[in-house]
């Protein structure tokens, strides 16, 4: 049976390595030998058709290795994902606060896309877009590797309206609508983002639904696509998102707080669908918190 797990894939570079093992501890020092040596026994290093290997498989440039990545003691996110929309080609899922679409740091089993493969038994799901683990609301799935590439164009040619919803300051002195643009790179440490000086790489159009005193309900629509954009946006204005554990300041990493998620709801996707011609519109379920 294939493992529900989705693979990550390493293609060898050239290197003086003599087997695939050789090869593997020296591209991830921080996974011992040891570790590896029994990821090879239990089938968890494989061929790019899904054949396990051997740990004494000879080294050779160019060979696709298939790998699972792996977490001792993995902790549960208590909260449940939604199913909103399934098809042969799509897939649209509420995702709630805490839980990461795809594997990366300390988790594996627990993440939205290793969740919905075991749920549909569909390992050819891919994210079509990422939302932040500390973002709740729509995500969508290719289902079918022959009409992925039509989806992926709708978020490359910016063919998808996105609408998002958050909880922050109120901003008086604001004129609404407004528009956000600036450029956003890499920050410190390598997870934060920050605006620097130099030609706007983002844009985001912010809006105001709902006033209630010291904080409102703010529509924010996405032009374009960078990394931690609404949160950087919305910091920058003087009105970071509640809950925010990165912006304006990263907070002490202290576990994730249930009881007070990030007040960032991805509720509205809106396309023409590439595969039927048919008019898109897909609404979260999720409803944010009013501050008290």
């Amino acid at each position: 049976m294939p493992d529900p797990i989705a693979a990550s894939t390493l293609q060898l570079p050239p290197g003086p390595w003599a087997t695939v093992l050789d090869a593997l501890c020296a591209r991830f020092p921080q996974i011992g030998r040891e570790q590896w040596l029994d990821r090879f026994t239990r089938g968890r290093v494989q061929g790019e058709d899904g054949t396990p290997l051997a740990a004494d498989t000879p080294y050779r440039v160019g060979l696709c290795v298939r790998y699972f990545r792996e977490v001792a003691d993995e902790a549960v996110i208590p909260f449940q994902e939604t199913l909103l929309h399934v098809d042969a080609h799509l897939v649209v899922v509420d995702k709630p606060h805490f839980l990461p679409v795809t594997p990366a740091g300390g988790f594996v089993q627990e993440t939205l896309l290793n969740r919905l493969v075991r749920k549909l038994g569909n390992h050819d799901l891919v994210p079509l877009h990422r939302i932040d683990r500390h973002t709740a609301g729509l995500v969508m799935f290719s289902a079918h590797p022959g009409s992925r590439s039509a989806y992926q164009a709708l978020f490359r040619e910016r063919r998808i309206d996105k609408y998002y919803e958050a909880w922050a300051p109120s901003l008086p002195d604001t004129v609404f609508p407004s528009v956000r643009r600036s450029r956003i790179e890499a920050g410190d440490p390598f997870f934060r983002m920050r605006e620097v000086d130099g030609d706007a790489n983002s844009e985001t159009r912010v809006d105001v639904v709902e006033r209630a005193g010291r904080h409102w309900r703010y529509a924010l629509q996405p032009v374009t696509g960078r990394k931690h954009q609404l949160r950087v946006h919305m910091s920058a204005l003087g009105a970071p998102i509640l809950h925010d554990p990165f912006y304006p300041d990263l907070a002490e990493h202290t576990g994730d707080d249930h009881a007070h998620p990030l007040q960032l709801l991805a509720k509205g996707l809106f396309f023409i669908d590439p595969v039927s011609g048919q008019a898109r519109e897909f609404v979260s379920e999720l409803e944010l918190l009013r501050p008290v």
